[in-house]
């Protein structure tokens, strides 16, 4: 399904972006990957290409829209379309709140995790058109509900749900098509050792450890690829949380229970 197929991947350089592309560089994939760490980026391109894939590396941050701009031209001058825009940068927080000692946290993580993914769209909207292609957004639950110690995150995610909800009905009819990854946490990302913590730096190695019931990111990136093959409009990791909206609606007591209950843990 991705045999010469062009899949463009943001935060690649590590996480479940590195892990996305050497999958789909082992299913004949040509990519174009991005990553703010050129070493850790290089690594995961020279794997790619170990597996056959054709590759092309852009270090840069989706924060930066000349960066992003770059990327989507370099994509398609090496391999001229772009068939798959899979928007996987991120950036966590976990604080109170009233924690936080300096706001300025909440402009970085709405940059990342939600101009970011315009930024990108912006630049590949017309290539993705001529291809037919699919936006791959790779959010949270957290876009759905709120989460305590997650105030900015859940905002960010919150901000990426709408934009796809409303980009896609207006390429209705266009061919594109917009998929969002919705996960509880994931283990093996390193995303939250990289999250911000209420001072606005890096929680590092006193980032709280995952509970056993955290999604395994092999088991995410397998679900991720069939979810993009089938080019599905939702996507929920463990499927159980697709009820999450409902019980949202339905019953928004007992649901802050059960969140504050996990984050307990």
């Amino acid at each position: 399904m991705f045999d010469g197929k062009t899949i463009v991947i943001t935060g690649a350089s590590s996480g479940l972006g590195a892990a996305l592309a050497s999958v789909m560089a082992g299913e004949g994939a040509h990519l174009a990957l991005m990553g703010r760490d050129a070493r850790k980026l290089g690594s995961v391109a020279e794997n790619c290409r170990s597996s056959g894939a054709g590759v092309v590396e852009v270090a840069g941050d989706v924060v930066d829209r000349g960066d992003c701009e770059r990327l989507l031209a370099a994509a398609l001058e090496e391999f001229g379309s772009i068939d798959y825009l899979v928007l996987n940068a991120g950036v966590s927080m976990w604080s109170r709140f009233e924690d936080v000692e300096d706001p300025e946290i909440f402009s970085k993580i709405m940059d990342t995790n939600y101009l970011g993914v315009v930024h990108c769209v912006y630049h590949g909207l017309d290539a993705l058109k001529k291809s037919g292609g699919l936006v791959v957004a790779i959010s949270s639950v957290q876009g759905v509900t709120g989460v305590p110690f997650h105030t900015g995150y859940c905002a960010s995610k919150h901000a990426l749900q709408g934009f796809c909800d409303s980009l896609r009905m207006e390429l209705r009819g266009t061919g594109v098509d917009v998929l969002t990854v919705m996960p509880s946490w994931i283990r093996g990302t390193g995303l939250r050792a990289r999250a911000f913590g209420g001072s606005g730096a890096a929680l590092g190695d006193s980032a709280k450890g995952h509970h056993k019931s955290a999604v395994e990111l092999e088991s995410l990136v397998g679900k991720v690829a069939r979810a993009m093959k089938k080019r599905k409009r939702r996507l929920f990791v463990p499927g159980y949380l697709r009820f999450v909206p409902l019980l949202k609606a339905l019953c928004p007591r007992l649901l802050d229970r059960i969140i504050r209950k996990k984050v307990s843990r």
